[in-house]
């Protein structure tokens, strides 16, 4: 059976790892890439959003990446347990009139002893900043 490693159960050094592998995987944006993290039946919730399975994740990763230009992400593990790890991140992206925003979330994340994630909950806000007031 294939695995993602790290695997749980996390320590600190494995959560960290697992987070900056995440942080690498989006910054591709590629979301045949992507969607690969995560199991075949995974569940998620971003903002308003309920998505199922692997092939919708990859839809929303599409529709996601068309919509948010040069996207930029940067993600800081908060905390985690042994299956678990909680995500602060921030993103910052362009839509297709020019306007800049930065957005700011917190992801909670459950993984299987594979490594693969199987559920994934993201709450985000938008910030409209100007182009001068970009971090990432």
């Amino acid at each position: 059976m294939e695995q993602k490693l790290p695997l749980p159960p996390f320590n600190f050094d494995t959560a960290a790892q697992k987070v900056q592998i995440a942080e690498n995987a989006w910054n591709t944006k590629d979301p045949e890439k992507v969607c690969l993290a995560y199991t075949i039946d995974t569940e998620w919730r971003n903002r308003d959003q309920f998505i199922n399975g692997r092939e919708e994740v990859k839809q929303f990763l599409i529709a996601k990446w068309n919509k948010e230009l040069e996207y930029k992400l940067k993600k800081e593990l908060w905390a985690f347990t042994d299956n678990k790890i909680a995500v602060r991140f921030e993103y910052e992206w362009h839509d297709q009139n020019g306007q800049w925003f930065r957005s700011y979330g917190n992801e909670n994340w459950e993984f299987d002893e594979n490594g693969f994630m199987k559920k994934r909950f993201a709450s985000i806000n938008d910030l409209p900043i100007q182009e001068s007031e970009r971090r990432l």
